[in-house]
């Protein structure tokens, strides 16, 4: 027994005719007949008298077919009801993103997030990147926001944005308004504490060779705030984010460098372990960022070609 006997006979008793019935489900006469006479066999029941023209329903028959239109309800009301349930965004979402992240994103999806999904609860950690693969993999979180690619082939990673690498500080192209990598390599590059993934990144996609920038200091500062501020008066250079460098002040917005194409980027994605239990959430967050960050990213208007990826 299936659904589609059940309209099958549903509809025969509507039409009275084998030929209608079948033309209304889009089949063969013969087809709907002799699924309606597997049904009969199997349930051990006439449904219909054939013998009359109008086929009639017999009394029997009229308590399947009422029994067929509930089931054939109650499903049509399943498919609406997980429709329903699928487009509903409450529960709650552990997310664990890296600082170098969340100090320029956040305060600006949150807002829309928590207006637009009053049921939906955010439980966000800012931690490390190796941490966040730990958490989700014990199921602590649900998803991490890093940056990409993580080459870990137990996580799933889906990109949210790219977002262009700017130089930061006075150089001696003071005139110029783009610097390739090269450009920068015998610069003195002020960068983030050891072992930051965009530290990482940034050593790889300029071809950097660390060293120390004062013989007598050695400091391994963790917030972008901290490296400009310590340009700004010990000179040097440091490189930040595209969303970092909107935040700035227009005085500081002076001091800031691009670098011709390509350009070196960053990638940023959410990423996930097991995203079946919590997928509708992590779509609804995942689109919700991916709006309202697009249009303020220039990368969003750059072709791949026109982009290096910063690998860890």
């Amino acid at each position: 027994m299936n659904f589609q006997q059940l309209e099958y006979i549903v509809a025969l008793d509507t039409y009275k005719s084998f030929s209608k019935a079948a033309e209304s489900c889009f089949i063969t006469q013969a087809t709907l007949s002799t699924m309606v006479k597997k049904l009969e066999e199997e349930l051990d029941i006439v449904i219909f008298d054939r013998k009359n023209n109008p086929v009639v329903t017999t009394d029997c028959g009229k308590y399947i077919v009422e029994e067929a239109k509930k089931v054939l309800f109650h499903s049509k009301q399943l498919k609406y009801i997980s429709s329903e349930i699928k487009s509903k965004i409450e529960g709650e979402l552990k997310i664990g993103i890296i600082p170098t992240v969340a100090s320029s994103l956040l305060h600006r999806i949150l807002p829309s997030l928590l207006e637009k999904y009053p049921l939906l609860k955010l439980r966000i950690q800012e931690i490390t990147t190796s941490n966040i693969i730990t958490q989700l993999k014990t199921g602590e979180l649900d998803v991490g926001i890093v940056s990409t690619p993580l080459k870990n082939e137990i996580l799933e990673e889906e990109i949210l944005y790219y977002e262009k690498l700017l130089v930061y500080g006075n150089t001696e192209y003071s005139n110029t308004k783009y610097l390739s990598p090269k450009d920068i390599i015998d610069e003195n590059i002020w960068l983030l504490e050891e072992g930051n993934c965009l530290t990482d990144q940034i050593i790889n996609v300029c071809s950097l060779n660390p060293k120390k920038i004062n013989s007598n200091l050695i400091f391994n500062p963790n917030s972008f705030e901290t490296l400009i501020n310590i340009v700004d008066k010990l000179k040097g250079l440091t490189l930040i984010p595209e969303l970092f460098y909107n935040d700035l002040s227009e005085e500081r917005k002076k001091n800031i460098k691009d670098f011709s194409s390509p350009f070196p980027v960053r990638e940023i994605s959410i990423v996930f372990h097991r995203p079946y239990a919590k997928s509708r959430l992590i779509e609804a967050v995942s689109q919700e960022i991916r709006e309202i960050i697009s249009p303020l990213l220039e990368t969003s208007n750059l072709k791949n070609s026109e982009m290096i990826i910063a690998k860890m």
